[in-house]
Order: structure tokens, then C-alpha cells, then sequence
């Protein structure tokens, strides 16, 4: 059996978490006002946990950032780029949800405060913070010879 990194672990971690996140989002029960699950946009009144606004889009996002942490936990390199990657995105919806979160065309996501000022912070800072704390370790699936 071959010993995973941490980059490979926290990405597959990661991975594991948002594709629970966008199954749980199609959970009745766990996603509160499930009967207003909107396809996309401000509209969805459904909410994840009873506080993180999601709709059939923001589910399916969460997904697939999901099989990507998993499928891009096979390398180091692979990993690395999950992190760094994972967490430029949530970035950029931090900014996103600033800007144009609440009521509104442009809310296509949706993002709510809770998503905004909590989750997409944490969420960013996690995967910035794994990126780096990972950035230095030897990838242990590359060989070197001594030649």
C-alpha cells in the first residue's frame, strides 16, 4: 500500500467534505425549505443545515469540487494544485458574495451571508493554509535514482 502525503490527505478530505455537501444539499430534512430548491439564483430559499443557501447548481458545484478533491488526491502535484486551486475559487466567491450577495439577477450561485462572512472564509483559508503547510513536503510517489 502506498503512503499518501498530506496534500494527497487534506485533498481527499476536502474532496470527501463538499461532495457530502452537494449530496446532502438534495437531502430533504437536512436541507431545510427543500420545496423551494430552485435550479440556480437568490430565488432557492432552500438552505443547507438550515443556514447555507443552496440550489440544484450549487449542490452540483459542490460535487464535482468534490470528485476533483478526490480524483486529484492521487499525486502530490495533483493535490497541491486542488489546494491552491479550491482555495483562489473560494476567494474569488468571498469577493463574489461581497459584491453581489442578497436579492438579485447577478446572485446566480446563491450566496447568502452565512456562505459569505463564515463558510467561504473558512473554507478558503483552509484549503490556502493546507496548500502551504503542504507546499515543501516531498512528493513520496516520485522515485529518484542514485546513479
Amino acid at each position: 500500500m502506498r503512503e499518501r502525503t498530506n496534500a494527497q490527505t487534506l485533498a481527499l478530505v476536502f474532496g470527501i467534505a463538499f461532495l457530502a455537501a452537494g449530496i446532502l444539499g438534495f437531502v430533504p430534512g437536512i436541507t431545510s425549505n427543500y420545496d423551494e430548491l430552485e435550479f440556480a439564483g437568490a430565488d432557492s430559499n432552500a438552505e443547507l443545515l438550515g443556514l447555507f443557501q443552496v440550489s440544484v447548481l450549487h449542490n452540483i458545484v459542490h460535487a464535482v469540487f468534490g470528485i476533483a478533491g478526490l480524483a486529484l488526491a492521487k499525486t502530490w502535484a495533483s493535490a497541491q494544485l486542488y489546494l491552491l486551486g479550491s482555495g483562489v475559487v473560494y476567494v474569488v466567491l468571498i469577493v463574489y458574495g461581497i459584491l453581489f450577495g442578497g436579492e438579485g439577477d447577478a446572485n446566480f450561485v446563491p450566496v447568502n451571508n452565512a456562505d459569505t462572512y463564515f463558510l467561504h472564509v473558512v473554507l478558503a483559508a483552509g484549503l490556502l493554509a493546507s496548500w502551504a503547510a503542504t507546499r515543501r513536503e516531498r512528493d513520496r510517489t516520485v522515485r529518484t535514482s542514485t546513479a
